[in-house]
C-alpha cells in the first residue's frame, strides 16, 4: 500500500478526537511494522498516529479493543495504588465518533494514541544492570495484569507462540522442499528433530493448567519501554499490538533469546554467538523482581525452559522459512535465514549446557 500523502495525513487527522485544530505533523522512523506520525495539536499537545499494518495484523479492531482493555486495567491500578496514570500506560485517543480507529478510503486502518511526553525509547542493552531493569518492567507488566481475564483478549496472531503448531509446520516445510535446500541443511534439521519434545513443554503445561493464561506482550525488548528522560526509570510499556493470552514464560524467553547472547541473530561468525547466563540471571533477577511474586511456583521453575524454548521456536520458524524460499522474513542476501536459524541453533545448544545451573540459580531467588 502506497505512504499517504500529506493532505491524506492531515485529512484522517479530522477524524480524530485531538486538542483541536493540528499545527504540525511530522513523519517517525522508528518501527518496521507500522508508519507512524507525530502530530502537535493547537493547544500545543502531541499525539502519535499510526497505520497497523493489517497485512500482519488482520483483526485491527479485535487488535485496538485487546490494547484498550489492557490499558484501562492497568491504569485502574495506577489510580488505585496512587500512581502516574498519565504517564504509566498507553491511552488510546477515540474517533470523534466514538471507534478506535479509522479505516481511510485506501483501507488503511489508522489509530491514534496520547504521546507520553518526557520519555525515551533506548535501543540496546549496554549491562547487566540495563537488562535487570528491562526484567523488572516487563515483569512489573505481568504484575499489573494478573488480575486480568486473559481468555476475554483475542489473539492477535494466532498460534504465535505455539511451538508445537511451530515444529509441525516445520516438518511440513521439511517435506514440501519448496527451495529444494533440505539436502544442504540435514545437520540442522535433525538438530531440531532431536529435540522435538522440547516443542511442546509450556503447550502442554498451558492445555493441563499446570501453568495459567496470562497476558502476554509478546516483542518484550528494550526499545518497548518508555524511559523517564532524566532518571532512566521505566516509566510505560509500549507496542501492546501482540498483546494476547499466553503464558508469561513467553515473555520471558523472547527476552532471553536476545538479551543473554552475545551476538545480533543474524551474525554469520558463530565463533561470536555464545549464550550469556550472566545475563540470564540479570534479567531474571529483575523480571522475578517486577512480577512481586504473582507468578506461580510452576511458572518460575520453568523460566529456563522460557529462553530455551523461545530460542528454538526461532530456530525453527527461520529454517522453515530457508526451506520454503524464503516467503515470510525479509533476507538481505540468499541465505540470509539460514545463518538466522545457525545462530539461534548454537544459542540453543549452548543453553542446555547451562539449564541446570540455572535451574538451581532460579530455585534459589524463589
Amino acid at each position: 500500500m502506497t505512504r499517504p500523502t500529506p493532505e491524506q495525513v492531515l485529512s484522517v487527522c479530522e477524524k480524530f478526537a485531538f486538542g483541536g485544530a493540528v499545527s504540525d505533523i511530522k513523519v517517525c522512523g522508528n518501527g518496521h511494522i507500522n508508519s507512524t506520525y507525530i502530530i502537535t495539536a493547537a493547544n500545543g499537545k502531541r499525539y502519535i498516529l499510526q497505520i497497523l499494518n493489517t497485512a500482519i495484523f488482520k483483526d485491527p479492531v479485535g487488535v485496538m479493543n485487546n490494547i484498550m482493555a489492557v490499558t484501562d486495567h492497568i491504569r485502574k491500578g495506577l489510580i488505585q495504588s496512587g500512581e502516574d496514570a498519565e504517564r504509566g500506560t498507553m491511552r488510546v485517543v477515540l474517533t470523534k465518533g466514538g471507534a478506535n480507529g479509522y479505516t481511510d478510503g485506501d483501507g488503511r486502518f489508522w489509530r491514534a494514541y496520547d504521546f507520553v511526553e518526557g520519555t525515551v525509547c533506548r535501543l540496546t542493552v549496554d549491562s547487566p544492570e540495563t537488562f535487570a531493569r528491562v526484567g523488572e518492567a516487563f515483569g512489573d507488566f505481568q504484575r499489573r495484569l494478573s488480575d486480568f481475564d486473559a481468555s476475554a483478549l483475542i489473539e492477535s496472531i494466532p498460534n504465535f507462540h505455539n511451538t508445537k503448531k511451530r515444529y509441525a509446520d516445520f516438518l511440513t516445510a521439511v517435506e514440501r522442499n519448496a527451495a529444494g535446500r533440505a539436502d544442504l541443511v540435514w545437520d540442522e534439521i535433525k538438530f531440531i528433530t532431536d529435540r522435538a519434545d522440547k516443542c511442546s513443554l509450556i503447550v502442554d503445561a498451558l492445555e493441563s493448567g499446570d501453568i495459567p493464561l496470562r497476558v502476554t506482550h509478546n516483542d518484550t525488548k528494550l526499545s518497548n519501554i518508555l524511559l523517564d528522560e532524566v532518571t532512566e526509570e521505566a516509566i510505560c510499556i509500549i507496542d501492546l499490538d501482540t498483546v494476547m493470552p499466553g503464558s508469561s514464560l513467553y515473555d520471558f524467553g523472547d527476552s532471553i533469546r536476545t538479551g543473554a547472547a552475545s551476538a545480533p541473530e543474524d551474525e554469520p561468525d558463530l565463533g561470536k554467538v555464545h549464550f550469556l547466563p550472566e545475563m540470564f540471571k540479570a534479567y531474571t533477577k529483575g523480571f522475578v523482581r517486577g512480577t512481586g511474586g504473582a507468578l506461580t511456583e510452576k511458572e518460575l521453575s520453568m523460566l529456563p525452559d522460557g529462553g530455551y524454548i523461545i530460542t528454538l521456536e526461532q530456530a525453527i520458524r527461520f529454517l522453515g522459512d530457508y526451506l520454503d524460499g524464503d516467503t515470510y522474513y525479509h533476507t538481505d542476501y540468499p541465505d540470509h535465514n539460514l545463518v538466522r536459524a545457525r545462530t539461534q541453533l548454537k544459542l540453543v545448544a549452548e543453553t542446555e549446557a547451562y539449564l541446570e545451573e540455572l535451574r538451581e540459580f532460579v530455585k534459589g531467588l524463589c
